[in-house]
């Protein structure tokens, strides 16, 4: 079989400490067929004189201004031709055999558009990480979680989750894409800026007849955390906003107007977490959440699905907040296969 060509595109920003730190990984394990690329969102550390220094073999994509993740990844996409791109974090290290199965299994797979290998925690190797984990799914409220991670509860890998099969969505920490398909549906949706486009575009994806993959034979190591930390109002307030943009663009009306109530009040009990926890500033970041969410709710509206639309592959039938929280179902292995669409 002819292999495809692959494009390895890390996006940089302000990296440089993690450029040295993983991109050596990343060259060393790159197969025949594979190009190394690193996309600069307009860098000022000296990012891109030590790329050229230490790692002339990568191509450079220069941008003019930080773009963000999506925004980013959608300017320097542009520039690049291959069938399939191989979009990673800066801060990830890759082994031996990490692109080849995922490829080979979209190539003997023509529904899969996207996918990801199994992501396992940098700092403790035999656990999973928040970013993915072994593929990611989300309750109807619109709340995201993996096999291996449900909220902060992250499980340990002893190849539980170890099966290749469909998810509702891949990780951007380390997403492979058919070039095709990606443009075929616009690309990211820029206005997410950073957090949750990548579910937004596995949405879409699904929403033209794709199906997206998981497939943990293929194994990479996520540091996490790498521009924003998890306590960061910042990102707070892009995780709300996004999750209900997300929302607002992909579900079919009868859901949205139903369930969005209920989600905005989820909502204000993580502001009453975060005010018992003094933390004032997450609860701002919340409430400018929904402020920007309200401002542009008509809008996203217009990209969402026909009123009889069904819902995406791998979207729980109930809340992953209850089942968690009153439950205490922390493993996805806990959760029934029969309460996902499928």
């Amino acid at each position: 079989m002819n292999m495809p060509k692959v494009a390895v595109v890390v996006l940089n920003w302000n990296g440089k400490g993690h450029l040295a730190q993983f991109l050596p990984s990343v060259a060393a394990h790159l197969p025949e067929y594979a190009q190394l690329y690193v996309a600069d969102n307009a860098s000022t550390d000296g990012s891109l004189d030590f790329i050229a220094e230490f790692f002339p073999m990568a191509h450079v994509v220069k941008l003019e201004s930080n773009l963000g993740y999506a925004g980013g990844y959608n300017a320097a996409l542009r520039r690049i031709e291959a069938e399939y791109f191989v979009l990673l974090n800066s801060d990830v290290e890759v082994v031996a055999g990490w692109i080849e199965p995922v490829i080979d299994f979209m190539e003997h797979n023509s529904q899969i558009a996207a996918a990801q290998p199994k992501i396992l925690s940098f700092l403790e190797r035999d656990s999973f990480e928040y970013a993915g984990a072994s593929g990611g799914f989300i309750d109807f409220l619109g709340f995201p979680f993996c096999r291996g991670r449900i909220f902060d509860h992250l499980e340990q890998d002893e190849g539980q989750y170890n099966a290749s099969i469909t998810v509702n969505w891949a990780t951007g920490a380390c997403l492979f894409v058919k070039a095709a398909a990606f443009w075929q549906v616009g690309g990211f949706d820029e206005r997410f800026f950073a957090h949750m486009e990548e579910i937004d575009l596995c949405w879409r994806l699904q929403r033209v007849g794709y199906r997206i993959g998981a497939v943990p034979k293929a194994t990479v190591y996520h540091l996490g955390g790498g521009t924003l930390s998890t306590t960061n109002p910042k990102k707070t307030f892009l995780n709300f906003r996004n999750s209900l943009w997300l929302m607002a663009k992909n579900w079919p009306a009868p859901y949205f107007y139903s369930l969005i109530l209920p989600r905005l009040m989820l909502d204000g009990v993580a502001s009453l977490k975060f005010l018992l926890e003094g933390n004032f500033a997450g609860i701002f970041a919340i409430e400018k959440a929904h402020w920007s969410f309200l401002n542009k709710v008509v809008a996203m509206r217009r990209h969402a699905p026909a009123w009889n639309a069904k819902l995406p592959n791998g979207v729980l039938k109930g809340s992953i907040v209850l089942r968690y929280f009153m439950k205490k179902q922390k493993r996805f292995s806990q959760l029934d296969g029969n309460l996902f669409v499928e």
